[in-house]
């Protein structure tokens, strides 16, 4: 969602829109994986020029909170039912935050998470129905 938006990818940029702007607005409490920052940054180098990459950084800074990546973090990915090792990483930092759920257009890729799992359309579909 996060590149959806920085990217402008189409057609997901509107969703990703509304949700950066609910989050701006404090309206939705968000959280970044810490490793989703790094991931962040490596994409947008191959796109933009570093300092464009660096600022985009700081504004997904300014917006929302990071879900750290400790040692219990990585032990308990090493057992989660997800097979994706970095979709198990950002499932267990999810849940040391308390997050309520994990916001992602790979569904598929969080079947079998601990922690509920909703595309960017869903949530906005939850938020609205009130």
């Amino acid at each position: 969602m996060v590149l959806d938006l920085l990217l402008a990818r189409e057609p997901f940029v509107q969703s990703a829109a509304k949700i950066f702007a609910l989050t701006e607005q404090s309206e939705l409490e968000s959280y970044l994986c810490a490793t989703t920052v790094t991931t962040v940054d490596y994409l947008l180098s191959q796109v933009l020029d570093k300092s464009e990459a660096r600022a985009a950084l700081h504004r997904l800074l300014e917006l929302f909170e990071i879900a750290p990546v400790n040692r219990p973090v990585i032990e308990e990915a090493l057992g989660s039912r997800i097979e994706d090792f970095e979709d198990a990483v950002i499932e267990q930092s999810a849940h040391l935050v308390g997050a309520q759920a994990i916001i992602s257009r790979d569904t598929k890729g969080f079947k079998r998470s601990i922690v509920k799992v909703l595309d960017p359309t869903e949530l906005l579909a939850f938020l609205e129905a009130g």
